[in-house]
């Protein structure tokens, strides 16, 4: 699997290691001449592990989708928090299936789209920054709320902001046509997706499954 950077590092990364190179030489400048070699070998080790965790977050993997009309793919690399029947105001009108996926900093952030088909509905809401798995953060915090509906079935999915995350990107508008395992957004330092899914389909996630976005199976339409 070869790894390359994502355009939403393209200017981050710059932008951190400057500020992070500019902190290493000012606590240099600042500390006290006895502290010694050691201290400073600690913190300059520190600073260059906090840049290569800014890099591995920006991490592109290729993914090999396997197309599959029949199912639907993990939006994101996580952790699956939530399994449970809600309401959906939005698309459904009603009772859905939701699979909610948590992304801790360390995971892949890119988002890809669950299955193939054309987007019907696509809102931004602005809102709070709970942390990503408490159960609130699914109706309280910023999000974006998306539709896909193809010829079998239709998938709704919410790229949440967590307590850390707190700029949601997506690159896909209302009315286009989209590819099952096809990037369609990122979210910036750990968040949550919630996938909602008629109550027909069924559903092939357990709770704790540790999920990759554009291979693991959520559900099924038989």
């Amino acid at each position: 699997m070869i790894n390359r950077i994502h355009r939403e590092g393209y200017t981050l990364i710059p932008i951190s290691f400057a500020i992070i190179l500019g902190l290493m030489a000012l606590i240099h400048l600042l500390l006290p001449a006895g502290w010694g070699t050691i201290v400073t070998a600690i913190l300059d080790i520190g600073g260059i592990v906090l840049m290569g965790l800014i890099v591995n977050f920006f991490r592109n993997p290729h993914v090999d989708v396997q197309e599959n009309p029949a199912q639907i793919l993990s939006p994101c690399d996580g952790k699956v928090v939530v399994i449970e029947e809600v309401e959906d105001e939005l698309y459904f009108k009603g009772r859905v299936n939701q699979i909610s996926i948590f992304m801790s900093p360390l995971n892949v952030h890119v988002n890809r789209n669950p299955i193939s088909g054309k987007v019907k509905f696509l809102k931004y809401f602005p809102g709070k920054f709970l942390v990503a798995f408490d159960p609130k953060s699914s109706s309280l915090n910023e999000q974006s709320y998306v539709a896909v509906e193809n010829e079998g079935m239709a998938v709704a999915y919410k790229q949440i902001a967590g307590y850390v995350a707190r700029r949601i990107k997506y690159y896909i508008k209302e009315g286009d046509d989209v590819r099952q395992g096809a990037e369609f957004g990122f979210i910036r330092f750990g968040s949550r997706i919630d996938v909602l899914l008629p109550l027909d389909i069924e559903i092939k996630a357990q709770l704790g499954d540790v999920v990759k976005a554009g291979r693991s199976i959520l559900a099924e339409k038989e």
